[in-house]
This record gives C-alpha cells, sequence and structure tokens, in this order.
C-alpha cells in the first residue's frame, strides 16, 4: 500500500487545498469563481484529466525508448466534455503529438500503446471502491 496523499483546506482561502504527495513539493487544487472559488489551481476535474494524459505520455515514451525509435518528445491535449456528467457521461478527447516520429506504422503503433497506460484502464475497466471515515 502506498503512502497515504495528504490534502489541507488553506485558511485563508475559500477552498483552495494544499495537496502533499511523499516527498514532492506541493501541488495545489482550488475551483473556479463560477462555482465559489478563486479559481488560483487546477480543479480536481482537471487532475483527473492530467491523470490519464501524463500516463499516455509516459507510457508512450516508455515504449519508443525499449524500442529505440526516435521519439524526441510527446505533447499531449486532452479535451474534456462534461457537459452529460451528471448523466453519467464525461468524455475526453486525447490528442497526441508525437516529435520526431514520422513513419506511419510507429505513429499508429504508439498510438495504440496509449490506449494501454494503467490510468487508462484504471479508468475504463477497474471497480473502484472508495471507502471515507471521519476522525
Amino acid at each position: 500500500m502506498h503512502k497515504p496523499i495528504t490534502i489541507i483546506s488553506e485558511r485563508n482561502r475559500v477552498f483552495r487545498q494544499r495537496v502533499e504527495v511523499d516527498g514532492l513539493e506541493a501541488l495545489y487544487s482550488d475551483v473556479p469563481p463560477v462555482v465559489g472559488g478563486d479559481g488560483s489551481a487546477p480543479d480536481p476535474h482537471d487532475y483527473f484529466d492530467i491523470a490519464l494524459g501524463t500516463c499516455k505520455a509516459i507510457t508512450v515514451q516508455m515504449y519508443a525508448k525499449r524500442k529505440q525509435w526516435p521519439l524526441e518528445g510527446i505533447t499531449v491535449k486532452v479535451q474534456r466534455d462534461d457537459s452529460q456528467e451528471r448523466k453519467g457521461v464525461y468524455s475526453l478527447a486525447v490528442t497526441l503529438i508525437l516529435h520526431g516520429i514520422e513513419d506511419p506504422e510507429q505513429r499508429t503503433k504508439l498510438e495504440e500503446i496509449s490506449h494501454r497506460c494503467p490510468i487508462q484502464r484504471l479508468m475504463t475497466q477497474a471497480t473502484v471502491e472508495i471507502t471515507t471515515h471521519t476522525e
């Protein structure tokens, strides 16, 4: 089991939260002004989307490195459509920009590999169990 991630509300900010991940620089989360926050940091939905995009990037980079393909870098764009979220549909459109890969077969394979990233599998195939309690 991993060490817990700690989220601490910042008392001087309305909804801003400081996120502590063991041994790493603090992250922050907030909500947009339209829902009462300051909009000073990514909101929880952004972090959900970020998890997918970064996982796809890392998965593609690891595969290209293992195959010794000339991937110079990757840019991932994640576009969210949450207009149907209350009806149970949350859509993410992902665009991969592969720098240095010109071969069409390699590009196709890297796109396929991106679908195997652990976060995409978690989001689309796993049953996530959440327990919450107070202290």
